[in-house]
């Protein structure tokens, strides 16, 4: 099976249907997130916890921890932007196939080590 990470700005594009992506039809049982895409949707949504929806939302997917280690590596690399960096380490630790995001500069990078980096399938 497949272990794809969804990235913050995928994992908004999929909760609020701004693409048209629908969890379920990824077909795929081993979706991943961080904390901080969670923290992401739920700051812009300026939603409250506890909120039963939520947790139900998330707990569709793995969710990868940030530990010190990760967050040491996001600090060197490989892009300029931290969270970006965040987000590829978590999915590199979480041994994920495939890295799905929306951001172009990303998506140049085509390959992290040997995570696919794509904006679809």
């Amino acid at each position: 099976m497949t272990k794809i990470y969804l990235d913050a700005n995928y994992f908004l594009d999929i909760l609020e249907k701004r693409q048209e992506i629908e969890l379920d039809k990824l077909n795929i049982s081993d979706l991943y997130i961080s904390p901080l895409t969670i923290h992401v949707f739920l700051y812009i949504h300026k939603i409250k916890i506890p909120n039963g929806n939520i947790v139900e939302v998330i707990s569709r997917f793995k969710i990868v921890p940030i530990s010190a280690d990760i967050t040491d590596k996001s600090l060197h690399g490989p892009t300029s932007d931290f969270e970006d960096n965040i987000q590829l380490h978590c999915a590199i630790s979480g041994d994920c196939d495939v890295f799905l995001t929306r951001d172009k500069k990303l998506l140049a990078l085509k390959f992290y080590g040997k995570l696919k980096i794509a904006a679809i399938l």
